[in-house]
């Protein structure tokens, strides 16, 4: 497991500069950050394979720091401190850390917790199946995530707008009704102007354009309805 990355997270300079020999010895790629906001910015720029975090901080605690990561971010995170209490354990748990080391702790110990971690996070990759995506020129909707990017901008759809769109896109080149789209994306049930589909067909198009799409993929069929059509497929 050498050139795996860690961050190591602590304000005490003596306890970075302990992990960092022990772990570089071991093979281990070191960064360090002494603050919460430091290592959020780090995170947010390299990936790393496992972060070792400080619970103590005094601009930022480690509980907040996990908290905020988790929002975006599956990297495993190992908790140290000094802090024996139990509800303490449970409350870093609780924000989203993957384990918890009581302060002081053997080598051997975080060694083998570190060697845990990164195997079980590489096992949920594994066996995480691959998200369902749709792709296109400039155009990438995710299934699973309910979400549209353009060239890695993500475009800010309603839950029907998204629907339409990947209605079209699931059946490109083929013209839809009106009436097709409504039964299709609103339901059998609905009781509205059928010229809602108009509404939300110009909202997309608004959407696409405004994130950065140089073309219009939903195309007007005349006397009919739309229809998907991305750039490069025949007409």
């Amino acid at each position: 497991m050498s050139k795996l990355q860690v961050l190591i997270v602590d304000d005490e300079w003596n306890m970075r500069n302990l992990l960092r020999i022990y772990l570089m010895k071991e093979g281990f790629r070191i960064q360090e950050a002494a603050t919460g906001q430091e290592a959020l910015s780090m995170i947010k720029k390299y990936s790393f394979d496992i972060v070792l975090l400080d619970v103590m901080m005094p601009d930022m605690d480690g509980w907040q720091v996990c908290k905020i990561v988790r929002e975006t971010e599956t990297v495993p995170i190992l908790m140290l401190t000094a802090r024996t209490e139990t509800k303490d354990k449970i409350h870093g748990l609780g924000v989203g850390a993957d384990d918890y080391l009581t302060k002081p702790f053997e080598p051997e110990e975080l060694l083998a917790r570190i060697y845990s971690l990164i195997r079980r996070s590489s096992l949920t990759k594994v066996l995480q199946p691959p998200q369902r995506v749709l792709e296109f020129p400039q155009l990438n909707i995710f299934l699973d995530a309910r979400e549209v990017r353009i060239q890695e901008v993500c475009a800010d759809f309603t839950q029907k707008e998204f629907d339409l769109l990947v209605m079209l896109a699931q059946s490109k080149q083929r013209a839809f009704t009106r009436e097709e789209l409504v039964e299709r994306v609103w339901g059998h049930d609905y009781e509205g102007e059928i010229r809602v589909v108009d509404t939300h067909i110009k909202n997309i198009r608004e959407k696409l354009h405004r994130a950065g799409m140089s073309y219009n993929p939903i195309q007007t069929v005349w006397g009919i309805g739309y229809k998907f059509q991305a750039i490069g497929q025949s007409k």
